[in-house]
């Protein structure tokens, strides 16, 4: 019963996709599983510019940052959204966590801060998405807290969902255990860094607006 109803949800959201010319597309995961860094793949590959900054300290991305109006096209097919990435989703943050990393402590607790209200914000936002890409780094359990509370909320809303297995050019990288962590959902392994699969990516995202 509850997969027919899931399938009847699904199809509802498919028919809406069909009739809606653009919509919302959020970027959603863990700190450092590479969101920003997708994003600026696709808008790179599709307006030539990035559209944030990346590094490996925890929580660099701590507003949502929205880059409107892009077009990508499959063959005759084409979609058109505005990108929305997200501060990395985080169960507990402390400013410590940045001292060990070589922060001072006054700017640790100013990242610490923000990137709190970043969370709360990136939450908020799930109301006004259309459509969500999970990004995980495909090295890390995907069966971690974070990523479970971020999948408890899009099956909460009945929201598209597309997760994407970051990082396979790592040898630690598993698509295997993401798929197996979340088969409801469709899982494309991809480098964002590197740009491997990612026509697939693309593909998986026509896929899941319909």
């Amino acid at each position: 019963m509850i997969d027919i109803l899931h399938k009847f949800v699904a199809k509802v959201f498919r028919d809406i996709f069909k009739k809606k010319k653009h919509f919302k597309l959020g970027l959603y995961g863990p700190p450092n599983s590479g969101k920003t860094t997708l994003a600026n793949r696709v808008t790179e590959d599709w307006l030539g510019e990035k559209m944030g900054s990346v590094s490996k300290m925890p929580h660099e991305t701590r507003e949502i940052v929205v880059k409107e109006q892009i077009n990508i096209k499959s063959g005759k097919k084409e979609l058109s959204f505005n990108l929305i990435d997200t501060p990395g989703i985080a169960t507990k943050i402390d400013y410590e966590d940045f001292v060990k990393a070589g922060m001072s402590v006054k700017k640790s607790k100013k990242r610490a801060k923000e990137a709190t209200k970043g969370v709360v914000d990136a939450i908020k936002w799930l109301d006004d998405v259309d459509v969500v890409v999970i990004v995980l780094d495909a090295t890390q359990d995907p069966y971690s807290q974070v990523n479970i509370t971020i999948i408890g909320n899009m099956q909460a809303r009945d929201t598209p969902v597309l997760v994407v297995a970051n990082k396979v050019d790592l040898k630690k990288a598993d698509i295997k255990k993401v798929q197996a962590a979340f088969p409801q959902y469709d899982v494309v392994g991809i480098s964002a860094k590197y740009g491997n699969n990612i026509d697939e990516f693309y593909e998986a995202l026509f896929a899941v607006v319909g």
